[in-house]
């Protein structure tokens, strides 16, 4: 079995030559071979072994014969160890976790303490095979993406797992063959935690009465999923790379990322939502707690209106834009040039147009494209000006000359407070003709009568893709 677990190592280059190595004892079985293997390791490589056990505070008496146990191990193979105590009790409640999750993350932080003190560049766990038969059921029982279905990594910056190709049978034989002793953990076999009903039920049901190599299929699909993820991955930094832009707020305050709208059109559906993770985790600097459904409605408002938004977790909020989407953190902060930022009014062009010049009768010409629109020019009472707000603006809604004030179809619409300054309108004096981006004011529509037709085009300039009623 030596061999097969040195052959692993090598191929995923787990160790170099020279290599602190800090290895997770618990006193199990899994933890034990792990030490052996090290040990023997040692000598091809030239490695320092470090140990470190922890004892959670749970079991009382079980908990400290395992310590003891070892200690006395470490003493024997000459291996400095360190005890860490931790309350995981206590952890879970102050940091909101299960015990469960605290325990992982009581051990993770022993570890990482461990190895920047020892200046240790490796980490090896004792997973193997069974474990990531079980990681896939539960990842995939809780609902998880293609990279939950690839299970546990062979390497993952570094930490390494060295057994992960060798079952918990494997295991045990080689202790007894090397007449090893290790502990029992009675919790293992009860069926408080999840992965326990999946450990004790749910496989051995499977390899019983489906196929009793279920473990090996369910880690060899895996691993073809983890190589897949792998791909995807690097497809998606490509991608995101170069359809988004991320800026630092003022004085390095938040962070936002602009999604261009076109670039994301041309994306294939499936690289989608790997892309709008990525952007999520850049904005927030986290990934927990980032689910599909925060990504379906992130893709969903690159079909909505120009000023559109949506709350996304850790505080995020995400703004449809002319350029596509726009996400910020929390605390973003806008420069101060952003934030008296107007739209480029060149970009708005004027023409005034006669009806017997146009191809055909006027009103089937009238454009469809929510970049250009058509106005009866004779109806303006005022000289047409490209604006800003300003108080005293409406809009009439309704062919009865119901009208309502700008400031409140804003609020009606969603849009919010910071942009409302930043859009821009077609006015004919207070009277708003066109919220550009939005909607359009009733009352200057084109007839059969209209002698005049004043156009309006947005120069889009490759970026503007909103879309007006």
């Amino acid at each position: 079995m030596y061999e097969k677990i040195r052959d692993y190592v090598r191929a995923h280059g787990m160790l170099d030559k020279g290599d602190v190595v800090i290895a997770g004892i618990s006193g199990g079985a899994d933890s034990v071979c792990l030490l052996c293997v090290l040990l023997e390791l040692r000598k091809e490589y030239d490695l320092s072994v470090r140990a470190v056990h922890v004892n959670h505070g749970i079991r009382g008496e079980a908990a400290a014969a395992d310590q003891a146990y070892v200690k006395e191990l470490c003493r024997e193979v000459k291996v400095p160890l360190d005890v860490v105590h931790v309350d995981v009790c206590r952890m879970a409640r102050e940091e909101g976790l299960t015990q469960e999750e605290a325990g992982r993350v009581a051990r993770r932080r022993a570890f990482e303490e461990a190895a920047a003190r020892w200046s240790a560049g490796r980490i090896a766990l004792a997973h193997h095979k069974n474990d990531n038969a079980e990681t896939v059921l539960l990842n995939l029982a809780r609902g998880t993406g293609l990279r939950g279905m690839g299970g546990i990594r062979p390497c993952s910056g570094k930490y390494i797992r060295p057994l992960l190709d060798t079952s918990r049978e494997e295991i045990e034989a080689f202790l007894d063959q090397k007449n090893i002793s290790y502990c029992m953990d009675a919790t293992n076999y009860e069926d408080t935690y999840t992965r326990n009903r999946i450990r004790n039920h749910i496989i051995p049901y499977m390899e019983e009465q489906v196929n009793s190599r279920f473990v090996d299929h369910v880690c060899g699909t895996a691993g073809q999923l983890a190589r897949l993820w792998e791909y995807v991955e690097r497809q998606t930094d490509k991608a995101a790379a170069g359809l988004t832009s991320l800026r630092e707020g003022e004085d390095g305050q938040g962070r936002e990322m602009v999604i261009d709208g076109q670039g994301f059109a041309r994306t294939d559906t499936a690289l989608r939502p790997y892309i709008l993770k990525w952007v999520l985790e850049q904005v927030s600097g986290r990934a927990k707690d980032l689910e599909t459904v925060h990504f379906d409605d992130l893709e969903e408002l690159f079909d909505r209106q120009v000023g559109r938004r949506i709350s996304l977790p850790y505080g995020m909020k995400a703004y449809r834009c002319y350029e596509g989407v726009r996400v910020v953190s929390s605390d973003w902060k806008p420069s101060r040039e952003e934030e008296n930022e107007v739209w480029d009014k060149d970009r708005i062009k004027m023409r005034i147009l006669d009806p017997a010049d146009i191809d055909g009768p006027a009103l089937e010409a009238i454009p469809k494209t929510p970049y250009t629109k058509w106005f009866d020019y004779d109806i303006i009472e005022n000289s047409v000006t490209i604006r800003t707000r300003r108080p005293g603006d409406y809009l009439v809604i309704g062919r009865d000359g119901a009208t309502q004030k700008l400031n409140r179809y804003f609020i009606n619409e969603k849009i919010p407070s910071r942009e409302r300054d930043r859009i821009l309108l077609a006015a004919d004096g207070s009277r708003i003709m066109w919220v550009i981006g939005y909607r359009r004011g009733q009352g200057y529509e084109v007839t059969g009568q209209t002698k005049k037709i004043l156009e309006i085009t947005i120069d889009k300039g490759g970026k503007y893709d909103g879309r007006d009623n």
